[in-house]
């Protein structure tokens, strides 16, 4: 008769080793999870100040549209300048620059606004947000998408 060692993993012996097995994956997943909390989870978003151009570039009376950085630039035919957010303030759709009717519109629910920003037709329930623009040294027009400034607010170069 073979003896108990030769015939290979007694049940005790194959629940030790699961219980082992099982022991060691869930401390290999403390593991990993305890060092996902302790590295930083950052957040990468463009910046909100960026440069557009040289005034030179926007000709008198011109809408210029930055789909991507969410404005329109506007050189007024008087030679002063603005930039105002392109998000409707109805229900945040991206609004479009109409060249032929010299108006802006939203898609969404039909709003439309003047090349001031201001609500020609509803529901939109204020004007588009103006954003703060200014020059740097370089003479570069500079704007800040994160600074709203006053529905008045221009600059004269």
């Amino acid at each position: 008769m073979p003896d108990e060692k030769s015939k290979g993993m007694n049940r005790k012996g194959f629940f030790w080793k699961l219980g082992g097995a099982s022991m060691g994956m869930a401390a290999g997943g403390g593991a990993i999870h305890t060092m996902q909390f302790l590295t930083p989870k950052v957040l990468f978003e463009p910046p909100t100040r960026f440069a557009v151009g040289q005034p030179e570039d926007f000709s008198p009376g011109s809408v210029t549209t930055r789909a991507d950085q969410r404005l329109y630039i506007l050189r007024a035919a008087k030679g002063y300048y603005y930039a105002m957010s392109n998000i409707c303030s109805h229900l945040g759709c991206i609004t479009n620059f109409r060249e032929t009717d010299k108006l802006i519109s939203c898609p969404c629910h039909g709003s439309t606004f003047d090349l001031e920003g201001n609500v020609l037709d509803g529901p939109a329930p204020r004007p588009l947000q103006r954003l703060l623009m200014e020059r740097n040294d370089r003479g570069q027009l500079i704007v800040d998408a994160g600074q709203e400034v006053d529905q008045d607010f221009i600059l004269k170069v």
